[in-house]
């Protein structure tokens, strides 16, 4: 299948091209020495000091940001090891009750078992203890 050729304007005809030439013109008559060239390369540096700035507040920030969700991170995974603990405790504790209390009747229920979960305010510091009495 043939696609149709578009139609292109002669390069002499052309608004790029006088664009480019005025511009090159408006180059070469500007001495490296003059005023004008010293205040552009000026406006210039400031510019690219600025811009080379903000990119190193930016990569800062975003240095920062990444620590601050590597600690929180190892926070929640220590508090899913905790609550994991925890729910395996309980687990035991209601599979222990509910084995209890279906044997009732069949036979004496074993001594009581008691758990201890004690927690602070530090995710390190939860402890579990099972006990039986007499121990």
């Amino acid at each position: 299948m043939k696609m149709p050729m578009k139609k292109s304007l002669p390069l002499s005809e052309s608004s790029d091209d006088s664009d480019a030439h005025s511009h090159k013109e408006k180059r070469q008559k500007m001495s490296k020495d003059g005023d004008e060239y010293m205040a552009r390369r000026e406006r210039n540096n400031i510019a690219v000091r600025k811009s080379r700035e903000k990119s190193r507040a930016k990569a800062k920030e975003t240095v920062e940001q990444v620590n601050k969700l590597r600690r929180e991170n190892e926070m929640l995974e220590q508090k899913v090891t905790i609550l994991s603990k925890e729910l395996s405790v309980l687990k035991d504790l209601f599979l222990a009750h509910a084995g209890n209390v279906t044997e009732i009747g069949s036979h004496p229920s074993p001594p009581a078992t008691t758990v201890t979960i004690q927690v602070s305010s530090s995710p390190h510091d939860h402890q579990y203890s099972s006990l039986k009495p007499g121990n």
